[in-house]
């Protein structure tokens, strides 16, 4: 079976879409397939957090930095490009994992080939719009999105909230897939003082936050409720910990105090995770994720996670469970729950564990286990 898998984001960009695109790839690999990818050309840099998978080829389509945002691409629609990758490859299946320029490049190439082709819907692009100040344009957005996915045989999405977002954006019924973490990867074994030295030296509360740096994960949350908290006790006893890059990390910095530090981009593999697995929270203030891959990361690393209880974070947070639960922009919530954490170590130990569990009952393999028979599926159509 040959896949051919065109992606906007892809590995060096870091986000939770180049994530789970990479893993699955690798995962369908290992079980039989044959994958290309189609994705946006990179321009070399000095080191990347996370690296392609060299078995894999990558066809690379010309791309320029979106303005404002200078690590996300956009690539140019280069159809003949794709196009030859179909002819050349001959693919059983296209997988259009994204709904920007390279996803309708595949999809548009496969439809002329006469190829049956899967989506991935990962983000409500629609909500997005009154964030980055085009409120306008959520109605004609919900309608791209719409039309994109009707036109595959099937849809991916990972998790209820989000095939419900779909749903209501007027898109087909989607599978839900994709609710996987790699819980050998992310281990509670990772925790290393030695870490914890280096970055926060002498703290003994150690607040995480890692994802992108953009208007809707709410950071400024974070950093309003965390200097709430830091004036409450004795200077360097909490340490606030930013780790990720994008468009928001000056203002962020700004707003920061000095019991706050930004780490950068953090390679996925090396230090990523003891990074989560030597700090004591991990705090997370979106509202709008269709999974919150790395709210699982955190848990899967033993570490009690506070957090907002919407979109695809609800199928996993469990109030006093694996953590806490804030509403969204509340930041006296956050601060009240980092509050409660750093002072009651049998609370955080309790959650640790629950986290643990959590993370444990959505292995990724079962979920890849579970791909390989929906592709063969749609093929077999």
């Amino acid at each position: 079976m040959r896949l051919l898998v065109c992606t906007d984001s892809y590995p060096p960009q870091l986000n939770g879409v180049s994530v789970i695109t990479a893993l699955t790839v690798h995962g369908l690999q290992a079980r039989g397939w044959q994958c290309e990818v189609v994705a946006p050309r990179y321009p070399a840099g000095p080191g990347v957090a996370l690296a392609p998978d060299p078995s894999v080829p990558v066809i690379g389509v010309p791309s320029v930095p979106l303005p404002g945002y200078r690590d996300v691409r956009v690539s140019l629609p280069a159809l003949r490009r794709v196009e030859a990758a179909v002819r050349r490859f001959a693919p059983d299946l296209v997988h259009c994992a994204t709904e920007f320029v390279v996803g309708r490049l595949g999809m548009a190439a496969a439809r002329r080939a006469g190829v049956p082709v899967v989506t991935s819907y990962h983000t409500d692009f629609a909500r997005y719009t009154a964030m980055y100040g085009i409120p306008w344009m959520r109605r004609p957005v919900a309608a791209w999105l719409s039309r994109f996915h009707a036109n595959s045989a099937l849809t991916l999405t990972p998790s209820e909230a989000a095939r419900e977002d779909l749903h209501a954006l007027g898109g087909r019924d989607a599978a839900v897939w994709g609710r996987g973490i790699d819980t050998e990867a992310f281990h509670p074994r990772h925790r290393s003082n030695a870490v914890r030295e280096r970055l926060a030296p002498g703290a003994s509360f150690l607040l995480l936050y890692a994802g992108r740096l953009a208007p809707e994960k709410n950071v400024g949350v974070l950093l309003e409720a965390f200097g709430a908290l830091a004036r409450t006790l004795p200077p360097g006893a909490a340490h606030l910990l930013v780790a990720g890059d994008g468009p928001s990390l000056p203002g962020l910095r700004r707003q920061a105090g000095p019991q706050v530090t930004f780490v950068g981009p953090v390679d996925r593999t090396r230090d990523l995770p003891a990074l989560y697995a030597s700090c004591d929270a991990f705090v997370f203030a979106s509202a709008t994720e269709t999974l919150g891959l790395v709210v699982l990361e955190a848990m899967a690393s033993g570490v009690p996670v506070i957090a907002v209880p919407a979109g695809g974070v609800s199928e996993h947070l469990v109030h006093e469970r694996n953590g806490l639960a804030v509403r969204d922009g509340d930041v006296g919530g956050f601060v009240a729950a980092m509050q409660r954490l750093h002072f009651d170590q049998a609370l955080r130990s309790g959650l640790a564990t629950g986290a643990r569990r959590s993370a444990q009952a959505v292995g990724w393999e079962a979920e890849l286990d579970r791909l390989d028979v929906l592709l063969r599926d749609v093929r077999a159509m």
